[in-house]
């Protein structure tokens, strides 16, 4: 399946499903590193006007490399966002027709000494919209169940997947990060949020 089909079967479903829901159509992107969320994100945004909010903006970038070290796979995956943060300050706004508004995780400015990471100084506003994108792995995780109304995977072949993510990021930075989260990842895929428990699946092989 194309990108652009993926769009499409999203757009479809947000549009069948947003008129029987009152609040704010909430809709998780989920799917592994490196397989086209936040593309498919944007598309979907264009088609229907909707605000999109990244999960990477909250990653829980206060810890360090050895507090993460130290913790089981499924501790990471509990803790890798900051979830009270993601939803006071982005999600419950959004859902009470308000604008949303955060200091996201400072991807570009990199880790400090120990692996910890500061916020950006300037604030994100995104403005309300009928239906909110959650853009990022783990968006459709148990501890957003409440307000996330459709969840939707992105599949890649794993070959491109990670030939994609080498593409983009420093080998220095991607080795380690392979080691830290590619055993978190696949338990959340395979025990917590399995494909069969996503409401669409789509899979593309080109983003």
């Amino acid at each position: 399946m194309s990108l652009t089909a993926a769009c499409t079967t999203v757009v479809e479903a947000a549009r069948r499903l947003s008129p029987s829901i009152e609040a704010p159509l909430v809709i998780g992107i989920d799917g592994r590193s490196g397989v086209g969320k936040t593309t498919l994100a944007s598309q979907v945004a264009r088609e229907v006007e909707a605000a999109v909010v990244p999960m990477d903006d909250f990653f829980a970038g206060f810890l360090p490399y050895a507090a993460w070290d130290s913790m089981a796979v499924e501790e990471r995956a509990e803790r890798v966002f900051e979830w009270p943060r993601l939803r006071s300050e982005a999600l419950l706004p959004l859902l009470a027709g308000q604008t949303a508004r955060w200091h996201p995780f400072d991807w570009g400015i990199g880790a400090r000494a120990g692996g910890t990471y500061a916020r950006e100084d300037t604030a994100v506003e995104v403005h309300p919209a009928a239906i909110v994108l959650l853009d990022g792995v783990y968006s459709c995780g148990p501890q957003l169940a409440d307000l996330v109304s459709v969840r939707v995977l992105i599949g890649l072949p794993d070959g491109e997947r990670r030939a994609r993510l080498a593409r983009r990021q420093d080998p220095a930075f991607l080795e380690p990060w392979h080691a830290r989260w590619d055993a978190v990842e696949e338990f959340y895929f395979s025990r917590v949020r399995p494909s069969r428990s996503f409401d669409v699946v789509v899979s593309t092989s080109s983003a």
